[in-house]
């Protein structure tokens, strides 16, 4: 059996409050792990965002934005845009009441084109405890004809920005890795590992994957991507068997590379063009949901080099429409949200699907679990909990009151929710520093 070692990051992540309860910063996309999960035993299963029930706080968030929150400790940061302004701006916050500490504009640009369910804050930051890490497009209002589209129309091209700031506001760096050109507009959250900030730059131009120094912002690697068609994956990381993977799917292609060099360990080629969600490992196989314009599950087994595209696919069905939301582990259960609002449920030992049925109106959130059990957050708000098994057991129901496009975050016994015009703490309030 393959053997997986988290990143030493992650690890010094947790913070061990008693014998029998963890509580965990989320300090980035999915998490601690990457991958959606909390360790934690005490995540709220019940609340209503319209009564007040089981709601710590509610704050107003200025501009738009569909990034998750990130949270360090007594810290929670926000990327958003104020749209009259143009500023794309990353906010702090005190996760004790959601009062605002601090907003610093990171871009100020004419907004770019983009698809109608993205934002224009989309990339959710990235931090170690020391310095956040945000993303964002910067265009100068020029316009090109849109490449890779069915339907001829102008889109503005641009440059990526990264920036890192410290918990009080200064900013230490912020460079321009390189262009970005997609019709669907920009979506990249970092990752770190190491020493470094890594940014996927898949777009429909000379795209590439970058790795930044995370004290300077200079450029470590840089790696082209060979068929240069946009896709939003954020890559994950895992040691297998003493050599460090960071696999994702883009690009017409699912790839692992060194994260420390940019060097390709493999690949399988196809089995669409474009993605979105992340994919998730169970320290025996990597599971991808995609994309567009064919829809697919597949399980690929990390232990080979090369081209792998005939030997390494342990399973694959084509019998989901999952394109944006991404899945999550919990045991040997996968389980998939697919856009409509259909939940589905697979073994992941042959990948036989135990059931499918209907969650919601339509998913833009990547799903989330903690205690054994999996959060579907549909965009109208409504969150259901649900048990993995061989049948579907849904735990509770919960409406939030207004649309959320953004996936939540769970830290220290605490559910998080970023809707269109608020962000909800759920759970019981804190008054106490950690």
């Amino acid at each position: 059996m393959l053997k997986c070692k988290l990143p030493l990051a992650a690890v010094a992540i947790l913070t061990l409050l008693t014998s029998n309860t963890f509580a965990e910063n989320w300090p980035g996309w999915r998490g601690p792990r990457g991958d959606g999960t909390s360790l934690e035993k005490n995540v709220p299963v019940a609340w209503n965002g319209m009564t007040g029930e089981n709601v710590a706080w509610k704050v107003a968030i200025s501009g738009d934005g569909h990034a998750s929150p990130t949270i360090w400790e007594n810290h929670i940061f926000l990327v958003s845009c104020l749209l009259e302004e143009k500023e794309r701006a990353l906010i702090a916050l005190d996760r004790r009441t959601g009062k605002q500490l601090w907003k610093q504009t990171v871009v100020t640009s004419p907004l770019e084109s983009k698809h109608s369910l993205n934002s224009f804050a989309s990339s959710t930051p990235a931090t170690d405890g020391k310095l956040v890490y945000v993303a964002f497009l910067q265009v100068d209002g020029s316009t090109v004809p849109a490449p890779n589209v069915g339907t001829p129309r102008p889109i503005t091209p641009g440059e990526m920005v990264v920036a890192a700031y410290d918990f009080e506001g200064n900013r230490q760096w912020i460079t321009k890795p390189g262009e970005f050109i997609s019709a669907h507009g920009f979506c990249s959250c970092p990752v770190i590992f190491e020493d470094l900030l890594i940014v996927n730059g898949d777009h429909d131009g000379n795209s590439y994957v970058v790795a930044l120094n995370r004290a300077t912002g200079d450029t470590v690697w840089k790696t082209p991507r060979r068929h240069k068609t946009r896709s939003y994956v954020t890559p994950i990381i895992r040691e297998i068997d003493g050599k460090q993977q960071m696999v994702f799917s883009g690009s017409k292609c699912i790839v692992s590379l060194d994260p420390r060099t940019g060097k390709m360990l493999w690949n399988v080629e196809g089995p669409t063009e474009q993605y979105v969600a992340s994919m998730v490992y169970d320290n025996e196989k990597f599971y991808m949901a995609a994309g567009f314009p064919t829809h697919h599950v597949m399980a690929v087994r990390p232990d080979g080099s090369g081209d792998v595209t005939k030997s390494h696919v342990a399973w694959h069905t084509q019998e989901v429409k999952c394109y944006v939301p991404s899945p999550v582990l919990v045991e040997n259960y996968l389980i998939v949200a697919d856009d409509r609002g259909t939940a589905n449920c697979f073994e992941t030992g042959k990948g036989e699907r135990l059931w499918q049925g209907r969650m919601g109106s339509h998913f833009s959130a990547s799903l989330v679990t903690a205690g054994g059990l999996v959060y579907f957050q549909a965009d109208n708000g409504l969150t259901k909990v649900v048990k993995p098994g061989k049948d579907m057991e849904i735990v509770s129901e919960n409406e939030l009151g207004e649309r959320s496009y953004a996936s939540p975050a769970i830290s220290d016994g605490q559910f998080f929710i970023r809707g269109e015009k608020h962000l909800f703490c759920i759970g019981t309030p804190q008054t106490a520093s950690r």
